[in-house]
């Protein structure tokens, strides 16, 4: 069954302030400005707005509207998107409907919901982040890309059914040395870049609603780290060549609690002169570090290591010269449930945590620019908690792989909201507490 609940209670009004900002957001001195201030930011994910904002009905931009006021009004004025899903519609586990169905098809009204999107972001003063493949499977990505080149049939990970991480990792981390997927990757790039929004009459590549391209998200180099390295610096300066005027980043994760058999490495995968600033993403669960059945006995081993593998990554981004944005963490409700009236007393704990690295790290002059939580799923609620995504479903926060209602954020989550919106309004006021500004 397909519902929603009713719109957001009366915690948070749905008429925000637009903020005055209108310029691209630059890089100078390991730090984002926007108008020649500091920008420092508590942005979130909103991977399905493009998704959201469709014309025709596979689309809700009554929703989408509904959602980008709630965010305003919590003092959220960055939003990472996904601008790019490929293959056929028949595929497990993937977002749908799909931009590009077969290689270089690109279907309009998908299109036309990146547009909207766009303009309603630049309405309320808010900017993207914007996704151009992926290394996991849910909206295609690089796997897809393999496919079509000729690498023969996908081998899914879980929840498929006697899928395999390693060997799914095995098969993607190929893409980089393919030639062919590389380059049906890259005439997206290459598309979105030159498109005018129908809406705005703005080219993408002038548009400064758009903060910076992402070349993926979470890509690896596995075993094929030279040929990754290849990919980063290609594609990056493809990006470059057709816009001078946006940021261009990785998406990576950072380096993972297994940098080695993820070929990661922050400093190498970030040391481009086309790369602006650097990623990282923190997932205490999935890494092993929490189990919600046992919070007394992981919840403390958890922030323990999420400082210190964000406090490396500041040291990094330090030796590199370059801001770093915290662009992805989650944390489960609590005892694991996925059923959105679910406490979330620990994921408060958490977000807090994560917010004071971040916080504390803006204030003291390291260069940190900002963080996005994981995920915004606002009025949508899952058609079976803890079930999978299947079409028409209501869009969330949990991608279509995805347990519905593991890491989402609801609309009526009041103490989470409360968290996020104290913290939105002090991160953004930390980079000019510091004096930060343009250089003469």
């Amino acid at each position: 069954m397909r519902y929603f609940l009713p719109m957001l209670a009366c915690a948070i009004t749905l008429h925000a302030e637009t903020t005055t900002a209108t310029g691209f957001v630059r890089v100078a001195e390991g730090r984002f400005l926007r108008d020649g201030k500091p920008y420092t930011f508590l942005g979130t994910n909103l991977w399905y707005g493009m998704n959201l904002g469709a014309e025709g009905p596979s689309g809700n931009r009554e929703r989408l509207s509904r959602e980008l006021d709630r965010l305003a009004a919590l003092g959220v004025t960055n939003l990472r998107i996904l601008a790019a899903t490929e293959g056929p519609e028949s595929a497990p586990w993937r977002i749908l409907p799909v931009l590009q169905p077969s290689p270089g098809e690109y279907r309009e009204d998908i299109l036309l919901g990146l547009d909207f999107l766009l303009k309603e972001m630049k309405a309320r003063g808010m900017v993207a982040v914007v996704c151009l493949n992926n290394f996991w499977p849910w909206s295609g990505g690089m796997a897809q890309y393999l496919r079509w080149s000729g690498a023969g049939p996908i081998p899914y990970p879980p929840p498929e059914p006697g899928g395999s991480w390693s060997a799914y990792q095995a098969y993607t981390e190929a893409f980089y040395s393919n030639p062919a997927a590389v380059e049906v990757s890259h005439e997206l790039v290459r598309m979105l870049l030159q498109r005018t929004n129908r809406y705005t009459g703005v080219r993408y590549a002038d548009d400064p609603t758009l903060m910076a391209w992402e070349l993926a998200n979470e890509p690896r180099g596995g075993t094929n780290v030279e040929a990754f390295h290849a990919w980063i610096e290609r594609t990056s300066g493809l990006l470059k060549s057709l816009d001078s005027q946006h940021l261009v980043t990785t998406g990576s994760e950072g380096e993972t609690p297994w940098p080695h058999a993820s070929g990661l490495d922050v400093v190498t995968n970030h040391r481009f002169a086309s790369i602006d600033y650097v990623t990282a993403h923190v997932w205490p669960q999935n890494w092993g570090f929490y189990d919600p059945t046992r919070p007394r006995e992981t919840y403390e081993v958890a922030v323990r290591e999420m400082r210190s593998y964000l406090k490396r990554h500041i040291e990094k981004a330090r030796i590199l010269g370059k801001p770093l944005v915290v662009e992805e963490f989650g944390f489960p409700r609590d005892a694991g449930s996925h059923d959105p009236g679910a406490t979330t007393a620990a994921r408060d704990l958490f977000y807090r945590a994560v917010f004071d690295v971040v916080l504390d790290a803006i204030r003291a002059g390291d260069p940190v620019g900002g963080v996005n939580f994981w995920a915004w799923s606002g009025e949508g609620r899952p058609r079976m908690a803890g079930g999978p995504w299947q079409r028409n479903d209501p869009f969330t926060g949990d991608p279509p792989h995805e347990a519905q209602g593991w890491y989402g954020v609801y609309d009526r989550d009041h103490t989470t909201l409360d968290v996020i919106t104290e913290y939105a309004r002090n991160i953004a006021a930390a980079g000019g507490e510091r004096g930060l500004r343009a250089p003469d």
